[in-house]
């Protein structure tokens, strides 16, 4: 693939979290960098300061459960740029509570987010990739294949990335010939606003274990599949021993996964339940306050 220095580069959910590290990540190794987000003014104080000239970066704000909002997004950087060689599906939310508890449309919108989002974003930006032969890099987590409870509506929607990314790989790769490379992703938790951003049902501050990732650590791993293809990458420790307990001792993995509950909860009361699932917010940070994952 192209070094970084000459690729173009589209990243959603880049106002925050691993989106914004990946974003710095790539402007500093010299790339073009859309950033695509619903928090418009976060994005555009993000680009100033990672490309003062304006010339190596694009803003477009967009929800992504919107598919002819992602739709524009592409044709919109194919247009500016001329083409799109990476895209990286990174934008997601958080749910936190018992799969009893939490509300309906909630859900809803969250797997709109999750999983429809990166169906939107990888059929959109396949035309102009086929054209590049670029790579599409989907970010799941270690709970595509794990699970957790009191995250259950979102591991959920993290196993449909994994089924999507997994089939679209053997359809382009190995039915169609086509150039395009399809990577997962599959961090374990990493250190970003996700608790503040995420829905949350129960009756405190959300949380998650520790050790947590930097997620420039989250940014390196998907940079660095977009020079060098690869069909997966688990992030961190953590991510390949749940991911292989999972997969051969399922048994004491629900067990294990059943006495971390209580590192999901904190002891403070809860501050914003509503998250930014319906409405965006404005508040950029690559890192949390508290421990995130994404």
């Amino acid at each position: 693939m192209k070094p970084l220095g000459d690729q173009v580069l589209v990243i959603t959910g880049a106002s925050s979290g691993i989106g914004l590290a990946t974003a710095e990540h790539a402007a500093e190794a010299g790339a073009i960098v859309v950033l695509v987000a619903r928090s418009e003014h976060t994005l555009e104080d993000i680009a100033r300061r990672i490309d003062p000239s304006g010339k190596r970066s694009l803003v477009v704000v967009c929800d992504v459960a919107e598919r002819a909002q992602v739709e524009r997004a592409a044709k919109r950087a194919a247009e500016r740029f001329g083409r799109i060689d990476t895209w990286v599906n990174n934008a997601g939310l958080g749910m936190y509570g018992r799969l009893d508890e939490c509300d309906y449309e909630d859900a809803r919108r969250l797997f709109d987010i999750n999983f429809w989002g990166v169906v939107h974003g990888s059929l959109a930006a396949l035309p102009y990739l086929k054209k590049s032969a670029g790579t599409l890099i989907n970010v799941g987590s270690e709970v595509s294949e794990a699970a957790t409870p009191l995250l259950g509506m979102y591991t959920a929607t993290k196993h449909a990335v994994k089924g999507f990314t997994d089939s679209l790989r053997i359809e382009l790769e190995l039915l169609e010939n086509d150039d395009v490379t399809v990577t997962l992703i599959q961090p374990t938790a990493v250190n970003t606003p996700f608790p503040q951003h995420a829905r949350n049902f129960m009756d405190c501050e959300p949380s998650l274990p520790s050790p947590t990732l930097d997620p420039k650590q989250v940014a390196a791993a998907i940079l660095n599949a977009a020079e060098r293809p690869t069909r997966d990458k688990k992030v961190g420790g953590k991510a390949m021993l749940n991911t292989a307990m999972a997969k051969f001792l399922p048994g004491l993995g629900d067990r294990l996964a059943a006495k971390q509950a209580s590192s999901l909860r904190s002891d403070a009361p809860p501050r914003h339940p509503a998250g930014s699932l319906h409405e965006a917010s404005e508040a950029a940070a690559a890192a949390g306050s508290t421990t995130g994952l994404q």
